[in-house]
């Protein structure tokens, strides 16, 4: 299924939000989408059922290193706040486990913002295995990742 604001009656975010909140089921201790994920002013964009989520993250000038570049971290945690909610997507609920990050190309504070593609690589009934790629407005590529979830047998609020 891929969800188009359009057809769907609402945008992609509200609509993979709620498809979350009935994957894992009510839990009073987890918030959807993060605060992390609220700060970081993420935008969903595409779904693409059993095969990728993109999101969009401004570049913001408090994520500049010394370099004037978008710090490391910051670029893992717009990584990991796609390849996350795919994972909920695929094999709910599950917990990242391991995350290995390649950096390409700089992230420049002159791109408006990044754009991250998580993609289904293997799924087992008890790990997911993820990849995802960071690209610029352009459409050249700048960071890629490769990260592993555990399924958790159930959320404790």
């Amino acid at each position: 299924m891929f969800f188009n604001p359009k057809r769907s009656g609402g945008t992609v975010q509200d609509n993979l939000l709620i498809k979350i909140r009935e994957l894992i089921g009510s839990n009073p201790g987890m918030e959807l989408p993060p605060q992390i994920f609220k700060e970081m002013e993420g935008e969903f964009l595409e779904y693409v059922e059993e095969q990728s989520l993109t999101a969009r993250f401004p570049i913001k000038e408090s994520y500049s290193n010394p370099f004037g570049f978008m710090q490391g971290g910051m670029i893992v945690a717009a990584m990991d706040n796609t390849l996350a909610p795919l994972s909920y997507l695929l094999l709910p609920p599950s917990i990242t486990t391991h995350v290995n990050t390649t950096f390409i190309r700089p992230v420049k504070m002159a791109y408006e913002f990044i754009h991250v593609t998580a993609f289904l690589v293997e799924r087992t009934p008890m790990q997911i295995h993820l990849r995802a790629e960071v690209k610029n407005p352009g459409g050249k590529l700048l960071a890629t990742c490769t990260s592993s979830s555990a399924v958790m047998r159930r959320l404790k609020g």
